[in-house]
């Protein structure tokens, strides 16, 4: 039985937050170096609630929606590496068998309007993590948008794969050294953010 600590020291981050360090790097400064101060926050919960709803329609729905005839799908896959630092649990793998070497397509279900640079770069990490466990290359992934019912494709170039190998650098070097990183450039982020009362200096 893998123990908490022991999965903490190896999988240091989890998927998501690849997504807080693009949006905040402070953000991930207090996740991984203060993890007892984070609040739950309504949005949270709603989130969690309408992804459960979503696979309940995904399984009713045809793999046209992501141009595929045939494939098998399997929801939310706990997926570790050492390798790389990280942990999570994807929301829909696609597995394609045809025609060979076959294809996973990692989904991953967003209660957004906006599939930003942010959820791409977490999307690339599933398809990393799929290709270590499966052996197959992962080429693309999809983002689905729950309020526009809309599936969009993200291609795994060697451009993406590179920013994810560097994001990860960056992350790995903040949680060695301990060191808060400065605050983002737009502030208009930090009205609303639940570790505002953390950053006395940019408030």
């Amino acid at each position: 039985m893998l123990d908490l600590d022991d999965e903490i020291y190896d999988y240091p981050f989890r998927v998501t937050d690849l997504k807080q360090w693009v949006y905040c790097r402070r953000l991930l400064y207090f996740l991984v170096c203060l993890p007892d101060v984070r609040p739950r926050t309504y949005l949270m919960e709603v989130g969690k609630e309408v992804g459960k709803e979503e696979e309940t329609r995904e399984v009713r729905r045809s793999l046209r929606l992501y141009g595929l005839i045939e494939g098998r799908r399997e929801f939310n896959i706990t997926l570790r590496s050492a390798r790389w630092g990280l942990r999570g649990a994807v929301d829909l793998v696609i597995w394609v068998d045809q025609p060979a070497p076959g294809e996973i397509i990692p989904v991953d279900f967003k209660f957004s309007h906006r599939s930003g640079e942010h959820f791409k770069l977490q999307l690339m990490a599933y398809g990393l993590l799929l290709e270590e466990l499966s052996g197959r290359v992962a080429r693309r992934g999809f983002l689905y948008e729950i309020p526009l019912r809309r599936a969009v494709e993200v291609p795994f170039t060697a451009g993406l794969r590179k920013k994810l190998n560097e994001t990860l650098e960056a992350m790995k070097a903040m949680l060695e050294s301990e060191q808060m990183p400065e605050p983002t450039s737009q502030r208009i982020k930090c009205v609303g953010c639940e570790f505002r009362r953390f950053c006395n200096d940019v408030i």
